[in-house]
């Protein structure tokens, strides 16, 4: 049975779902169990020179140390840490690209292709977060 974003009895471990045959591929669902969030920017990257859009290179500068994956599309990311983050917001930016940020109630699929030379861990975007909402 594919997983839910809403019913925990789908949810399963990494190493279960990586070998599980079930669904389109890996993703991981945000809860209210914990404070792991992640910035979906769309549109942001050059998928063939992997050049940022010097806007998402701002977020991904105030992000910090913390683990940053390309996203399905090839021509996004998706960042990963920690913040409270209980409603998601979806921000239009006035070119049409867009931000949204996620942090319970969401399945985020996964590619496991790091972007650049990000870390295996989660920093506190806390103050990014607070940053992007606050405009």
């Amino acid at each position: 049975m594919p997983a839910s974003s809403t019913d925990p009895r789908t949810w399963s471990t990494h190493k279960d779902a990586a070998v599980s045959t079930v669904g389109v591929g890996l993703g991981f669902v945000l809860s209210d169990e914990d404070d792991i969030v992640c910035l979906d920017l769309d549109h942001c990257m050059n998928p063939l020179t992997g050049q940022l859009a010097p806007w998402a290179a701002a977020i991904v500068r105030d992000a910090g140390a913390t683990y940053v994956e390309v996203s399905p599309s090839g021509d996004g990311l998706h960042i990963w840490g920690l913040a409270d983050v209980r409603q998601g917001r979806k921000l239009r930016r006035p070119d049409g690209t867009a931000v949204e940020i996620y942090g319970t109630g969401r399945y985020i699929a996964m590619t496991g292709r790091r972007h650049g030379s990000s870390p295996s861990i989660l920093a506190d975007l806390s103050a990014v977060v607070s940053k992007l909402t606050a405009r």
